[in-house]
């Protein structure tokens, strides 16, 4: 029994003092109607209403319940408003993850400028290129990177980025370019392990995937990093076009292997449900798709030696 539907049939006939008025109210028959009542009153094992041919009065037991009733609809009304009310408004604290330096250059000035909108939300930026658990660590919005795979996560995609392989003028004057994958294990390389543990970077050509592995000059799992060492003429390594893009636009890093690349990477906002979602989550989610560009495949930058 729906204890609720019960409740609500039992107090709208009691107030139009009939089925049939009340039904039509509700929009429901009258002998739906009459069956609610009569599962409500089997289950209190009392008779709350007469019935007669021509009028529908409260027994005692029902004058005392009707009060009880309306305050339950009232209170369940209140609650309703209450909750429709917090995801109608923007207000709270807003938890947003992302990879450090895509968080640092692009997320960060967007939670900027949707705080400046929204005042009533506190805003919390955490920064990091190892994947969290959105549930466990009370994260409302993660910044995701590449495919989803089998995630129960709800995904809005609002970018796509490429993998390069990068080197500065000065180390490809000395040593050279690598014309094909195959030339990588010749050279220094800078290996950012947030792609992947092993020592091996991905290609594809032709819908044909390639691994290389190499040993590595340098390890580390910050791309920042990584990127600043192939600055210096430490080597060739592979990252995500966005970790390079500064470096590449001012002309100290180099694009190698254009030809090999893998398809590009989606940039994604994930969250846990697309249901129920309160309006600082929903209304940071619709800032991001239609106030960001967020692309990666297009660089200006040189390539080759």
């Amino acid at each position: 029994m729906d204890r609720f539907a019960s409740l609500s049939a039992f107090v709208k006939v009691a107030e139009l003092k009939g089925f049939a008025p009340a039904a039509r109210h509700i929009g429901l028959s009258p002998s739906a109607l009459t069956r609610l009542v009569a599962a409500l009153e089997d289950h209190l094992d009392a008779r709350l209403l007469r019935r007669t041919t021509r009028s529908v009065t409260l027994t005692d037991e029902g004058e005392r319940y009707l009060l009880q009733a309306r305050r339950i609809l009232a209170d369940l009304a209140d609650a309703d408003a209450s909750l429709q009310a917090v995801r109608a408004v923007p207000a709270g604290r807003l938890v947003v993850a992302a990879p450090l330096a895509f968080g640092r250059f692009h997320v960060g000035p967007l939670l900027s400028a949707y705080l400046s909108r929204y005042p009533a939300v506190q805003g919390e930026l955490r920064l990091g290129d190892r994947n969290v658990s959105l549930i466990e660590d009370g994260i409302d919005v993660a910044v995701r990177i590449g495919e989803l795979g089998d995630s129960t996560l709800r995904a809005r995609r609002v970018g796509e980025t490429r993998r390069v392989l990068v080197a500065a003028p000065g180390y490809l004057e000395r040593h050279g370019a690598p014309s094909s994958p195959a030339d990588i294990a010749a050279h220094r390389c800078i290996h950012f392990s947030g792609f992947n543990a092993a020592h091996e970077w991905v290609f594809e050509r032709e819908g044909r995937r390639l691994r290389v592995g190499f040993t590595p000059s340098f390890v580390t799992n910050g791309a920042e990093s990584a990127v600043q060492h192939a600055v210096e003429g430490g080597g060739l390594t592979l990252v995500f076009a966005y970790q390079a893009a500064p470096a590449l636009a001012q002309g100290r890093l180099r694009v190698l292997l254009p030809d090999y690349e893998r398809p590009p990477s989606p940039i994604q906002l994930v969250y846990p449900t697309a249901r129920l979602l309160t309006a600082k989550v929903r209304t940071f989610i619709d800032m991001a798709v239609s106030h960001t560009h967020w692309s990666f495949t297009e660089l200006d930058a040189p390539t080759g030696v």
